[in-house]
């Protein structure tokens, strides 16, 4: 009985911890490069970006965290991996249909579609 208390104090302990998002501004940069590749493979993502990023995290896609990550893209850190990443792009080829970044689109478009017949 004792370890069941413990665990049922962790995880109330835990659940505000779920809620909380540090928004890692180059990381976020990243992420939004691969989802712009995604978005162009599978259109139905469009204008997804913020709900899709914070279903990874499972944040609610409210007001306050979508400014958050507004927040983080105007940091000169997110500005300049993307500047980065552009540059970078500009030598990489297209994903082959096996690629990781192809696997990860699919698996990306399928929770993005998952939570958009949710919210309905």
């Amino acid at each position: 009985m004792k370890l069941q208390n413990l665990i049922t104090a962790l995880l109330v302990c835990a659940a505000p911890l779920a809620q909380a998002m540090t928004v890692d501004a180059k990381a976020l940069a990243r992420f939004d490069r691969s989802y712009v590749v995604c978005e162009a493979k599978f259109p139905a993502m469009k204008g997804l970006r913020d709900e899709a990023y914070l279903s990874l995290w499972r944040v609610k896609p409210d007001q306050k965290a979508k400014a958050e990550l507004a927040t983080a893209r105007k940091t000169t850190s997110y500005r300049s991996e993307r500047a980065l990443l552009q540059k970078n792009s500009a030598d990489a080829a297209a994903p082959a249909a096996s690629s990781p970044i192809e696997q990860q689109c699919q698996a990306l478009a399928a929770e993005t579609q998952g939570n958009k017949k949710a919210r309905r």
